[in-house]
């Protein structure tokens, strides 16, 4: 196996259709960007992968391709020092927009993005030759399907300017249009537990969701997630409502600081996937004790071995572990899955706005969701495979639909040309 090495390196980047989903930066845009990664072997194997496809990515991602090459499967921490050495942070320098709710944007995590996409179809890669699925090369599942939560979302009922017909999701911008965008999904899906992405509408308005669902779902665990866009002073005054609703309370005041004087308020445990990010964001964590819960997310943590190394961390500070994700495709939740069947100490349900998208680029169509989990594959690799025509066709989307880099703020303005962005709003 010594002898087979990486041969060539595709990057495809790809659009597709993405709701009118709000959230405190804005509006999603029609069209939802990602890169499809293929790394072929000497030996006529394909080892695939998902990631991020703004612009800068793009770029990083083809000047990573040759750093690549030449290389065994097997070599992951070769690959990782190639990748680091080559690619610093902030290298693209386009001025592109990087959100502060969504880490995954951010040029300083441009390399562990690169290593997290050449990992992942490097393992994919390693399975096939070996005969093993992705989570037994992470030391084995440790559970045979990992469950997932309904990840609800504000929404409007179409898009501006029309591109193409409305979801099946419709609006919701009520507690009584949450509450039945809920049903829909926990009745399409079985999901054990219910997320809301908030920090849209004033707190009084999504505390009022949170408590029609908690109405509507007696005793099912509830989230919420207002993406830092309230006050400390608000998030301290929402706590006294929400603390006997939630699971978690996640994101709700921006920065470290605030969520440990917000953590002396509340009940509820606080959660993140902003405000711990880095390994040195995670030491300061630790000695302020503000977060209780970190969402990891392989793209931007640098793989699948670097979110398993994190989750033995979480133990060892006493601290639990979920998965963050945002718009994403089936490659990508596949090997979300996997990370999350090898890591012991996962005790609640992984975000995916999967269910709210409609296309995808693997060969077995959509990945089915039973009584709200996904069962873990037990093929050799990653589990899934490309299939080329639907490639084709999502990438011909992206030189079509002329969006290159997310920008919420630009979309929402086209609905309120007075949406400053400003954050925290409330």
């Amino acid at each position: 196996m010594k002898n087979i090495k990486i041969s060539a390196v595709r990057v495809t980047p790809i659009a597709f259709r993405d709701g009118p989903l709000l959230n405190a930066s804005g509006i999603h845009e029609p069209w939802a960007l990602r890169s499809i990664i293929e790394v072929e072997t000497s030996d006529g194997r394909t080892g695939i992968s998902e990631t991020y496809g703004d612009e800068p990515m793009v770029k990083v991602l083809e000047q990573a391709r040759a750093l690549v090459v030449g290389l065994s499967p097997f070599e992951l921490n070769v690959m990782e020092e190639r990748v680091r050495a080559a690619i610093k942070p902030g290298h693209t320098g386009d001025g592109s927009v990087q959100f502060e709710l969504a880490p995954g944007s951010h040029t300083a995590k441009n390399a562990d993005k690169v290593i997290s996409a050449m990992e992942v179809a490097m393992l994919d890669l390693q399975g096939q030759m070996l005969g093993l699925p992705i989570c037994d090369l992470l030391g084995g599942a440790v559970r045979a399907e990992v469950p997932y939560s309904a990840y609800l979302f504000y929404k409007y009922a179409e898009h501006a300017e029309k591109p193409y017909a409305p979801d099946a999701w419709g609006e919701a911008v009520t507690p009584e249009q949450v509450v039945k965008q809920a049903q829909r999904m926990v009745s399409l899906y079985g999901f054990k537990s219910i997320k809301l992405k908030g920090g849209v509408f004033p707190p009084a308005e999504e505390i009022a969701a949170m408590k029609a669902l908690a109405t509507a779902f007696p005793g099912v665990p509830l989230r919420l997630d207002p993406n830092a866009n309230w006050s400390l002073e608000t998030s301290i005054a929402a706590a006294k409502e929400l603390d006997g609703l939630l699971e978690y309370y996640e994101d709700p005041a921006p920065g470290q600081e605030a969520m440990a004087e917000l953590a002396k308020h509340c009940r509820a445990p606080l959660a993140t996937n902003m405000c711990v990010t880095t390994m040195e964001e995670f030491r300061r964590n630790a000695s302020t004790h503000a977060v209780k819960i970190l969402l990891s997310d392989h793209h931007y943590w640098g793989g699948l071995r670097a979110t398993a190394a994190l989750a033995r961390m979480c133990s060892v500070f006493g601290m639990g572990m979920s998965m963050h994700s945002n718009s994403h495709l089936g490659i990508s939740l596949m090997a979300l899955t996997h990370a999350a069947a090898a890591i012991p100490n996962l005790p609640y349900a992984c975000d995916t706005p999967y269910p709210l998208q409609e296309d995808d680029v693997i060969k077995v169509g959509r990945i089915a969701f039973v009584e709200g989990s996904v069962k873990v594959p037990t093929t050799p690799g990653l589990g899934v495979k490309l299939d080329q025509a639907q490639l084709k066709k999502l990438h011909q989307q992206y030189l079509d639909c002329g969006v290159r880099n997310r920008n919420d703020m630009a979309q929402m303005r086209k609905y309120d040309p007075g949406f400053s962005g400003i954050s925290p709003r409330y």
